[in-house]
């Protein structure tokens, strides 16, 4: 049985990405996206919880994250569950999972991802733009005899 490996957050950077240029001609990115999640205890008290995610990036995704993103920038993320193992030096055995991205969307304004004059993609600069009125048809949707 195929199994599946899927994660979906929506988060902000809390700090600016850390890049690194390898010999083989790689870029890899580091970031931590942190999410929060906001409810009311059985008291009516208002909590939040964040959860932080490390996340990895790489090659393009990388460069575009060290060009346009900065720590507070909104994101939203596609990726897998990644769990690196290794031995420390004193012989203890270490894990750390983390997100390996395939892709991700910048969201947000500009200004909140950073300074203005950090560029931006034409995903950033799209202005929102209001969704025309319907046509007037003539027609009081009280007449609408539609079964539905």
């Amino acid at each position: 049985m195929a199994g599946v490996n899927k994660v979906i957050l929506v988060g902000n950077l809390g700090k600016d990405p850390e890049v690194r240029h390898l010999e083989s001609g790689s870029v890899v990115a580091n970031l931590t996206l942190a999410t929060t999640e906001v409810y009311k205890d059985r008291s009516g008290n208002r909590v939040e919880n964040t959860e932080w995610h490390d996340l990895e990036l790489w090659d393009g995704q990388a460069k575009i994250a060290e060009q346009y993103l900065r720590k507070g920038s909104q994101i939203y993320v596609e990726g897998k569950i990644k769990t690196d193992t290794w031995q420390d030096e004193q012989g203890n055995n270490r894990k750390r999972v983390k997100i390996r991205v395939l892709s991700f969307t910048m969201l947000g304004s500009r200004a909140a991802g950073g300074d203005s004059e950090a560029g931006g993609t034409p995903a950033m600069a799209m202005e929102r733009k209001p969704v025309p009125a319907a046509p007037d048809t003539g027609m009081d949707e009280e007449m609408d005899d539609l079964p539905f």
